[in-house]
């Protein structure tokens, strides 16, 4: 599985060390930056992270900024995201089966290393469940579209 991940620089530790950590786990990861802890703008990387998910290049995207929630309202202004910020593993979990998320968002000032990688082992492990979910996430795309 392809993953893309990126980050600002309040993310950027954390981006790197899942990024170690989901390459040993021998997932492949496409990284859209940001490549230091220089001071960056937000929208600049969930964008690049969302056209990778848009146009397939990914199946799944991470996307990491200090606390989840900027990088989060960003990556939802693109149609065909469904951006979910996630603190836990259950979240992570029923983010997938239930809402089927695209991009799973973390705080890289808040969420601790051991704790990220149980989300993200829960997020990518799972898988959407359709049924009367995709009822529900038939109407945002039905919003969205403008319907």
């Amino acid at each position: 599985m392809k993953l893309g991940i990126a980050s600002d620089h309040g993310g950027f530790q954390l981006k790197e060390e899942l990024k170690e950590y989901l390459e040993e786990s021998g997932l492949e990861i496409i990284d859209y930056g940001t490549y230091s802890e220089e001071s960056v703008d937000y929208p600049d990387y969930a964008f690049k992270l969302t056209d990778g998910v848009i146009n397939g290049e990914v199946k799944y995207g991470i996307a990491i900024c200090g606390t989840g929630v900027g990088i989060s309202i960003a990556c939802n202004k693109v149609k065909g995201i469904r951006a979910a910020h996630c603190t836990d593993s259950y979240t992570a979990r029923v983010i997938r089966e239930h809402n089927d998320a695209n991009i799973i968002c973390l705080g890289g000032r808040i969420t601790g290393i051991e704790i990220a990688k149980d989300i993200l082992d829960n997020f990518i492990k799972s898988e959407f469940e359709a049924g009367r979910h995709k009822t529900r996430v038939d109407k945002i795309i039905s919003r969205e579209k403008g319907e």
